[in-house]
């Protein structure tokens, strides 16, 4: 993966946090590493720059990253409503998972933070991409990851006419 050519957001309110983060950017490659201290200044930093990925906190003052992530993909003035997001956060409990998720957030990744885990996101992020979906409800990366084999409802995604064929086989 080329590193190097990434450009990267990290939004935290937290200076020390997005040291640590740009420090383990810089050493798997990341040249291009942009910072701001809340979601506001977020929002105003990819009006002037265009990025690969924005990586935010969870928790920030005034503007959390789950507002964030709300603005960025619903507003009519967004920057880029549809820039991957990784969502980094201590307060991983099956709540804010899913407010997260609901919000938009293509990937989570809990504190404390390893060079593993931040490699291991962005490289789901370009190796497995997701679709956007489109509800009135929500808009976001398909929030499904994974076929359930149990499942016996209408097929939803485009090229699933094939798997439903295969699966009716099976049984």
């Amino acid at each position: 993966m080329r590193y190097d050519l990434l450009k990267i957001l990290l939004v935290d309110d937290n200076h020390h946090m997005r040291l640590l983060l740009g420090e383990i950017l810089k050493a798997v490659g990341v040249k291009h590493i942009y910072e701001a201290s809340d979601g506001a200044q977020g929002l105003t930093m990819l009006r002037q720059q265009r990025v690969d990925i924005i990586m935010t906190d969870l928790s920030m003052q005034p503007l959390d990253g789950i507002d964030f992530v709300r603005l960025l993909r619903n507003s009519p003035d967004s920057p880029d409503q549809m820039c991957p997001v990784i969502m980094i956060t201590g307060h991983s409990t099956l709540q804010r998972v899913q407010e997260a998720r609901n919000a938009g957030v293509n990937e989570f990744l809990a504190k404390p933070l390893t060079a593993r885990g931040v490699v291991e996101r962005i490289g789901q992020i370009i190796d497995h991409p997701r679709q956007y979906v489109r509800t009135p409800n929500y808009f976001g990366p398909d929030r499904r990851r994974r076929a359930d084999p149990a499942f016996r409802g209408p097929w939803r995604r485009e090229g699933d006419e094939a798997q439903q064929k295969a699966a009716s086989k099976d049984t």
